[in-house]
């Protein structure tokens, strides 16, 4: 497991860190009101936790411990850290406290396209800037995240960018097929959010170091 100390600025980082998986699990949550789709990982996770009748974040939390064990497994503990342990349990807490929270004032599945539309505009800038320090804080990735990697270093073909547009588009489909919603937002996070985060992620990284 990584180390949590070996790092300059550790509270910094783990507030930055706790604060980013919250904001991810605030994203997730109005982005799957809003009926655009929402990350690959979560359309799966959210229509699995549909099938099942498990909250989103029970459901979460199992499937990330079971990625969790297989890198074990495959002897990649390296690449577990504090950050991987927020994002199991956090994101789906704090997606299933929003979801409460919009249900109870006004859900927004409800609402019309431009209302949607202007909600979402923040919603996703919102989501790629904290998935951008969630990077920066260098704590671990989630299970999700790590699995595309190890499979990346130990293959020489097909390159990471290929293995991870795979992996997702795998998950999205998946979830599709069990009745998740897939929309623009799961093309644009699939296909081009992991470059443009790495670019937010440069600008902030310094703060860190």
């Amino acid at each position: 497991m990584q180390q949590l100390f070996g790092k300059p600025h550790m509270a910094r980082r783990v507030s930055v860190l706790f604060g980013s998986v919250f904001m991810m699990g605030v994203g997730v949550a109005i982005l799957d009101q809003l009926g655009f789709g929402t990350d690959p990982c979560s359309v799966l996770n959210l229509a699995m936790s549909r099938k099942l009748g498990w909250s989103f974040g029970n459901y979460q939390l199992v499937f990330n411990g079971l990625l969790l064990a297989l890198i074990f497994c495959l002897k990649e503990g390296r690449r577990i850290g504090l950050g991987t342990l927020a994002n199991m349990v956090v994101v789906g807490y704090a997606a299933d406290f929003t979801t409460w929270i919009i249900n109870m004032i006004h859900p927004l599945y409800n609402e019309t396209m431009l209302v949607k539309l202007i909600v979402f505009v923040p919603t996703i800038i919102m989501f790629m800037v904290v998935a951008a320090f969630y990077m920066c804080v260098e704590l671990g990735v989630a299970p999700y995240d790590a699995l595309p990697q190890i499979i990346s270093s130990r293959v020489k073909k097909p390159n990471f960018t290929t293995i991870r547009i795979l992996w997702d588009v795998t998950a999205a489909a998946i979830g599709f097929l069990l009745g998740g919603t897939v929309g623009m937002v799961t093309i644009i996070m699939g296909f081009f959010l992991g470059p443009i985060i790495s670019a937010i992620a440069k600008k902030f990284r310094p703060w860190f170091e």
